[in-house]
């Protein structure tokens, strides 16, 4: 599912589907501090890295040390969706969401939205190519945005469909251009297409539900 929304309200009021109202949308871009980008990419480097290693057992042991303290020092920043960063910082890549594969949005409006993603190391599925998977998260996300844009009310994925056309690279900028073919009351159908310059790497398309005042 895709979380459109970027602002954090308390929790004792109302998400509309567990995300944040259109209405509250924020650039507040201080959460979490001016160094959170980088602890961010320092976790992305961390993640390719861990992708392919191969440790020996002294080298495995001695990053079990430093991540169970890594770990420790977490815990006491960890706080509520609501409160965390993720979604809300815009100056960042997929605006700070680490679950996400890093892309940059250039344009987003009600025509569209344009967007450069790059899957990272961590995001390999095999012999230097991206995973399907990260694939259909990247379009997931990116649709809902255009959907909850097009329609300016809060949207779920109901359906995504993914057709792989060719290898989509690593760790190379590639382009993602979504639109709305048309809106039926609160079904919103999407499309999108993923390219490496003028080739073709896969495409999608989706329908996203308009959610309803307080529906899950």
């Amino acid at each position: 599912m895709t979380e459109q929304q970027v602002e954090s309200v308390p929790t004792a009021e109302h998400h509309e589907g567990g995300f944040r109202p259109m209405q509250e949308l924020s650039r507040d871009t201080s959460i979490g501090g001016p160094h959170y980008g980088e602890l961010i990419e320092q976790v992305r480097g961390l993640m390719d890295r861990v992708r392919l290693s191969a440790p020996t057992d002294d080298v495995a042991l001695d990053a079990i040390a430093l991540l169970k303290e890594l770990n420790g020092k977490l815990d006491e920043a960890v706080v509520d969706e609501w409160s965390a960063p993720t979604w809300r910082r815009h100056d960042l890549p997929s605006r700070g969401n680490i679950t996400l594969p890093p892309f940059w949005v250039d344009r987003a409006s009600p025509e569209g939205v344009h967007a450069r993603i790059t899957f990272r190391t961590f995001h390999l599925g095999g012999n230097g190519a991206a995973h399907g998977g990260h694939i259909a998260l990247g379009f997931d996300d990116l649709l809902g945005m255009t959907a909850a844009v097009y329609a300016k009310q809060v949207t779920r994925t109901a359906s995504l469909t993914v057709d792989y056309r060719s290898i989509t690279p690593l760790n190379t900028e590639l382009q993602v251009h979504a639109w709305v073919e048309r809106q039926e009351g609160r079904k919103v159908y999407v499309r999108a297409t993923l390219k490496d310059g003028e080739r073709l790497c896969a495409e999608a398309h989706g329908l996203f539900i308009v959610l309803k005042p307080g529906q899950a």
